[in-house]
């Protein structure tokens, strides 16, 4: 039955996105009308705010009423907070070949974007160029002083946040030291996010690559996500996920949560993760849940195919994550499969399942985990120590060639 709902979800996402094939594989649209912000006072000086001459170039592709391209050419163009808002009255692409540099006053950001796209259907955004936060400098603010971020909930602006952005792709664009998250996806359904290299420091707080949740048919593929934070992390509401060939690292691993943040969450089912390569990440597959949550249930999540290197949780459900409450989690974690899961552990504890003492975790399976402890790389008091796994809570079943020994 496992293998079988694996094959529904991969084919449920396929079905969703054909029609979006053309564009991954490079056939263009058939554009009649091309806008280039140069046109609309834009100037790539790396000085002037852009913000305007981008937000009235937006204003007339969209509206135009044929399909349409935005181009930022080539060059470096500064800018504060910009919406590209919707919806259109036809496909739009927003073609980034230059470097668009976000401005540094985080006063600015009081609404906690930076570029933001909203109520729009059928967006292509591509063109090889880099989004670059500029975070540095934030970072620091951040970690001496979060109320100097100026922005909601105390977190730095997000890059590049899709709100309501549905049937549309994000192909051959870079992500750089972004102030908070890299990428956001909210209430979205029918989404590529393909050949995308993301990047900031590891130390750099709460960068994560790609955040998603309340959205469904998303498809995270070909892409190189290192940063100080999750690389993917899956969200409440999120269901039909998949996240394949990604190289992560650094950073903290692929994770499905935090999970019970807030009281009215929303269910997370149907997330698949294949052909992944995790390098010095300090988690590699990783559910998280808060303790003193409200119930909600996290299933039929599938881990296939993983290679590791040197990471610290190779495989890791976390029921007890910002254990600020003493109240056990209630997100109820069911269905979980890890087949062929291969690599390095530089912990001795190479599976670590810690799930809830109110709503263990079951049908948890494990086939074909083949992970090794890698001594050399292990912190002197556990390099000593036997390679194990641990189970708390957690009705799980192991098959085929197991390493650590089950527990």
């Amino acid at each position: 039955m496992a293998r079988q709902e694996r094959f529904v979800v991969k084919a449920v996402l396929l079905l969703g996105l054909t029609f979006l094939s053309s564009v991954v594989q490079g056939a263009e649209p058939n554009y009649s009308l091309y806008f280039d912000v140069t046109k609309f006072g834009a100037e790539a000086n790396g000085d002037k705010n852009n913000a305007q001459a981008f937000t009235e170039t937006w204003a007339k592709a969209c509206g135009s009423g044929a399909p349409a391209k935005v181009l930022i050419p080539s060059g470096t163009f500064l800018t504060g907070p910009v919406v590209f808002s919707g919806p259109c009255k036809s496909a739009i692409t927003v073609e980034v070949r230059g470097i668009v540099k976000a401005t540094t006053d985080l006063k600015e950001y009081a609404d906690g974007d930076w570029i933001l796209f909203e109520n729009i259907d059928g967006l292509l955004l591509t063109g090889g160029g880099t989004f670059d936060g500029q975070g540095a400098a934030s970072w620091k603010l951040k970690d001496s002083n979060p109320q100097h971020s100026a922005t909601k909930c105390d977190l730095l602006p997000i890059s590049i946040k899709f709100n309501h952005v549905n049937n549309s792709v994000v192909t051959g664009i870079n992500s750089l030291n972004s102030k908070g998250f890299h990428i956001l996806l909210v209430f979205c359904q029918n989404f590529t996010a393909s050949n995308l290299n993301i990047t900031a420091p590891d130390e750099s707080p709460n960068t994560d690559g790609i955040h998603l949740s309340l959205s469904s048919l998303v498809n995270i593929t070909n892409s190189k996500i290192g940063t100080g934070d999750d690389c993917v992390s899956i969200g409440h509401g999120s269901t039909d996920i998949s996240v394949s060939r990604i190289t992560c690292g650094p950073g903290h691993g692929i994770s499905v949560g935090s999970l019970g943040n807030k009281p009215d969450e929303m269910d997370v089912n149907g997330i698949t993760v294949f052909n992944c390569t995790l390098i010095t990440t300090t988690n590699g597959l990783r559910i998280k849940t808060k303790r003193g949550s409200a119930s909600l249930k996290a299933s039929r999540i599938f881990y296939e195919n993983i290679i590791m290197d040197k990471v610290k949780n190779p495989i890791i459900i976390d029921q007890n994550y910002g254990a600020k409450k003493n109240e056990p989690s209630r997100v109820k974690i069911t269905d979980v499969h890890y087949k062929n899961i291969k690599g390095t552990s530089i912990t001795n504890v190479g599976v670590n399942l810690n799930c809830s003492s109110v709503v263990p975790c079951d049908g948890v399976e494990l086939v074909g985990v083949d992970l090794a402890f890698d001594v050399g790389s292990a912190k002197k008091a556990e390099a000593n120590l036997p390679f194990s796994s641990s189970c708390a809570n957690a009705e799980a079943k192991f098959e085929g060639k197991i390493s650590p020994p089950p527990c």
